[in-house]
C-alpha cells in the first residue's frame, strides 16, 4: 500500500492523532503526516503512506491556503479561541472596509513573525509550549514568511461591537503562523484580537474538494477501492526532467550525473521522471561540483 491521501482533518485531533487512527484503518504503520495542524483547526491534511512517505517533506515545504477569522476585542495566551483572555479592549469605533483592506495589504508579501508561545518551535531544546505550561516566557526567535495573498471575504461596508469578527483568505509560505498574522491584523487596527476559527482550504496540490474523512476511508477500505493518489501529486510543484530508459537505472542506483542543459538555470530540488511518467528520485544541482546532479532522495531503486 503506498500513495497520498489528503485527509479532511476534523476538528479535536492533533495531526499525530489522525496517524495513529490512519494506522489502524489501513493496517500498516508506514503513515505519516506533512505538516501540524492544530487540533481546533479543520481542513487539508495530505497524509503519506508506505513509500509516499519519502516525499513528506516537500509536501510540507509547499505552499498552503487558509480559510479563518479574525476576531477584534480581546487577545488569549494561544492566540486563538482555545487559551484564556489575557488583554481585553472593546472596539470602541466603526472601523471601515477600506481601513480592513488596506491593512491586509500591508500585510501581503514578506513579513516578520515571532512564534507564538503555545507552538511547537524549539528553544535551547525544549518546544515552546513546554515552557507555556510552566508558566514561563522565553526569547522566541523572529523569522520571516511570505503572504502571496491576504482577502477579506466579508462583504459588509462597516463593521462594529464591543468585539468585531470577519472572514479573511490566505495564501502562504511554510512556516507561518496564521494565529499570529490574526493578532498582527489586530495590532494595525489598534485592538488586541485572536484567531476565532481556521480551515486549510489548500496543501501544496491538495485542496479540500480532494479530501476524504475517516468515514470515507473506512468504507473504501471495506469495499477494497483504490483510493490513494500516486506520490507523484505531491511532487506536482517541483521541476521535472523526463529521461529515457536507458539513463533510468543510473538514476535508481543514485549516481552522480551532468547536469542536463535545460537544468541548469533551476535553483532547488527537481524530479527525475522516466518515459512512463514515474518519479524515479529528486535531484538538485551539485554544491561543490559544478556541471554534476546529485541526489536528494532516491524514490524508486527497484
Amino acid at each position: 500500500m503506498e500513495g497520498i491521501l489528503p485527509l479532511l482533518k476534523p476538528k479535536g485531533l492533533t495531526s499525530h492523532d489522525c496517524v495513529f487512527k490512519l494506522r489502524k484503518i489501513l493496517g500498516t504503520k508506514k503513515v505519516g503526516h506533512t505538516g501540524t495542524l492544530d487540533p481546533d483547526v479543520t481542513g487539508v491534511l495530505p497524509v503519506c503512506v508506505g513509500r509516499a512517505t519519502k516525499i513528506a517533506e516537500y509536501i510540507t515545504d509547499a505552499g498552503k491556503a487558509y480559510e479563518g477569522e479574525v476576531t477584534l476585542g480581546y487577545a488569549t495566551a494561544t492566540e486563538d479561541s482555545s487559551g484564556e483572555t489575557v488583554e481585553e479592549k472593546e472596539v470602541d469605533r466603526v472601523i471601515g472596509r477600506q481601513e480592513i483592506v488596506e491593512v491586509l495589504g500591508s500585510l501581503t508579501g514578506v513579513i516578520t513573525q515571532t512564534p507564538p508561545m503555545y507552538s511547537a518551535v524549539k528553544v535551547n531544546g525544549k518546544k515552546l509550549y513546554e515552557y507555556a505550561r510552566a508558566g514561563q516566557t522565553v526569547e522566541r526567535p523572529s523569522r520571516e514568511v511570505s503572504i502571496y495573498s491576504l482577502e477579506l471575504l466579508d462583504s459588509r461596508d462597516s463593521f462594529e461591537g464591543k468585539h468585531i469578527s470577519f472572514k479573511f483568505r490566505v495564501s502562504c509560505s511554510k512556516g507561518t503562523y496564521i494565529r499570529t498574522l490574526a493578532v498582527m491584523i489586530g495590532e494595525r487596527l489598534g485592538f488586541p484580537a485572536h484567531m476565532s476559527r481556521l480551515e486549510r482550504i489548500r496543501s501544496a496540490s491538495f485542496s479540500i474538494e480532494d479530501c476524504l474523512t475517516f468515514e470515507e476511508v473506512e468504507e473504501k477500505v471495506r469495499q477494497g477501492e483504490d483510493f490513494l493518489l500516486p506520490l507523484e501529486i505531491g511532487l506536482s510543484h517541483l521541476p521535472k526532467y523526463h529521461i529515457s530508459d536507458k539513463v533510468s537505472e543510473k538514476i535508481k542506483n543514485g549516481a552522480v550525473l551532468p547536469v542536463p542543459e535545460e537544468i541548469h538555470s533551476i535553483d532547488g530540488p527537481f524530479v527525475i521522471m522516466d518515459s512512463s511518467r514515474k518519479a524515479l528520485a529528486i535531484y538538485k544541482l551539485h554544491p561543490e561540483k559544478t556541471g554534476l546532479m546529485k541526489p536528494v532522495k532516491v524514490l524508486r531503486n527497484e
